[in-house]
């Protein structure tokens, strides 16, 4: 998180509301997975992605990392039931939640989810797959390779949301013993410096880096 507690509560106040189904994931993610709750989203962002999801009118997303199901379920819903989520993840035991949530919301027939390496679950899309949107929240030091996967698959206009890109703040001085922070801040750096996307970074949850295919 990068703003203040107190301004984070503030955020989360005067914003709409978690409802019955999101209320019970994040007390169930937190029951079930520890420390590892950390992961989940904030539900500010949550309600960021779905709307925007919304606005552009996406069809077809993609996911690289679902942990319990709160990002897949905020995109889900935006995507509307004629929209196809494919959701990308290698545990069997932290999606089963997702799967649990994702029935009770009535998105599941929506969602597609892929237990496998995220990359080699993109290496097996025929070249006429494209998305829309595309949010990448797996393990840091693949999200450039996730991205240069998905490049083909990406129209001109596609929107890409990449979490974490902040790191706490740490990638403005990346620690020699953080592969995670160095391989952000890279990453941050080869965005803003390259010709293939438009680049907003912002400052929601642990940064979330916003990017439109030209």
């Amino acid at each position: 998180m990068i703003v203040s507690s107190d301004i984070a509560e503030y955020v989360v106040a005067h914003s709409t509301a978690r409802d019955e189904v999101q209320r019970e994931l994040a007390q169930v993610t937190a029951e079930r997975t520890g420390r590892a709750a950390g992961m989940q989203i904030g539900h500010d962002q949550a309600l960021f992605m779905e709307m925007l999801t919304r606005a552009i009118g996406a069809r077809r997303a993609i996911e690289i990392g679902t942990f319990t199901g709160y990002s897949s379920l905020a995109i889900a819903r935006g995507l509307g039931p004629e929209g196809h989520l494919t959701c990308c993840d290698v545990s069997e035991e932290w999606t089963s939640t997702a799967r649990e949530f994702w029935r009770r919301a009535g998105v599941e027939d929506r969602i597609d989810l892929r237990i496998a390496p995220a990359l080699e679950t993109i290496a097996s899309f025929g070249a006429e797959v494209r998305f829309d949107l595309a949010f990448i929240d797996a393990d840091k030091e693949n999200y450039a390779a996730y991205l240069d996967a998905l490049d083909p698959h990406l129209p001109a206009g596609a929107i890409v949301l990449i979490d974490n890109t902040l790191w706490s703040g740490a990638v403005l001085d990346p620690p020699s013993d953080d592969a995670s922070a160095q391989a952000l801040a890279a990453l941050n750096d080869a965005l803003v410096d390259g010709e293939r996307f438009t680049v907003a970074m912002l400052t929601i949850g642990d940064g979330v880096t916003m990017l439109q295919k030209r």
